[in-house]
């Protein structure tokens, strides 16, 4: 699979089309590997417009409604976060990539670790 093609067809055709217009925002989703969060088992979903299970009764949430979030947000340099649901750590990193520093917790231990390992590399 061509993760690049799918991450910008993601872009053009589910995000934009959502009115998430934010440069910043859609730069972010073209730098930050999705594919790197997802289980290996839907790797191949990465860039669909759906939930992405994550173990635990858990999901991603669609691409499309966490540009809108992130959008929502308006996060700056000079913001600290704090993330309630750490999932696979994927929101984490778009929030440290806009934030001065971001803290997310977890509460199911698996997550947790999902979470941890998918953010260190």
């Amino acid at each position: 699979m061509n993760f690049e093609q799918a991450r910008f067809n993601m872009v053009e055709q589910q995000i934009r089309t959502w009115e998430v217009l934010d440069q910043d925002v859609l730069d972010l989703l073209m730098t930050v590997r999705r594919e790197e969060f997802v289980p290996a088992a839907y790797r191949n979903l990465a860039f669909a417009d759906v939930e992405i299970p994550i173990g635990c009764g858990q999901v991603m949430l669609k691409p499309v409604i966490e540009a809108k979030i992130l959008q929502a947000l308006r996060v700056g340099r000079s913001d600290s976060v704090l993330e309630i649901g750490a999932g696979s750590g994927y929101f984490a990193a778009l929030l440290a990539a806009r934030a001065d520093w971001v803290r997310s917790l977890e509460i199911e231990p698996g997550l947790a670790k999902l979470a941890s390992e998918n953010l260190e590399r």
